[in-house]
C-alpha cells in the first residue's frame, strides 16, 4: 500500500495528536498544586512542575521490490516537587524545596564569580 506524502503528514499528525490527548488527561491542576494541609493556622499548599514531550514520525520505501510504511510516536511526562506556598495571618509566602541539583548550580556559580572577582584584582 503506497501512502503519498500528505497522507503520512496527516497520519503523523494524528498520531501526535492521539498521543497527546493521552498525555494531557492525566494533567490537570492536581498534578502541579496538591492538596492543602492545615495544621495550627498553617495551610502549606504543595507545587510541583510538570514537563512533557512528544515525538513521532514517519516513513515509507522499497525494498527488494516491496512497497512498505511505517510510523511510530511516542510521549511522556515528569512530575516532581519545587516547592509550596504556605498561608499564614492572611499572608502567602512560596517557599521553594532545594535539590542536590540547585545546590550543585550554586556552588558553580559561586565559583564562577569567585574566578572573575579575583581576575579583576590580579
Amino acid at each position: 500500500m503506497a501512502v503519498d506524502t500528505q497522507e503520512r503528514g496527516e497520519m503523523v499528525n494524528a498520531l501526535l495528536e492521539r498521543i497527546g490527548d493521552k498525555v494531557g488527561q492525566k494533567a490537570d491542576v492536581s498534578t502541579i498544586f496538591g492538596e492543602p494541609v492545615e495544621r495550627e493556622g498553617v495551610t502549606v499548599i504543595p507545587v510541583g512542575r510538570a514537563r512533557f514531550g512528544f515525538g513521532g514520525g514517519g516513513g515509507s520505501g522499497r525494498r527488494q521490490g516491496d512497497e512498505g510504511a511505517g510510523g511510530g510516536g511516542g510521549g511522556g511526562a515528569a512530575v516532581g516537587p519545587i516547592g509550596y506556598i504556605e498561608l499564614h495571618e492572611g499572608s502567602a509566602k512560596f517557599k521553594r524545596i532545594l535539590t542536590p541539583m540547585d545546590l550543585l548550580a550554586l556552588v558553580i556559580a559561586a565559583s564562577f564569580a569567585v574566578s572573575a572577582v579575583k581576575r579583576l584584582f590580579d
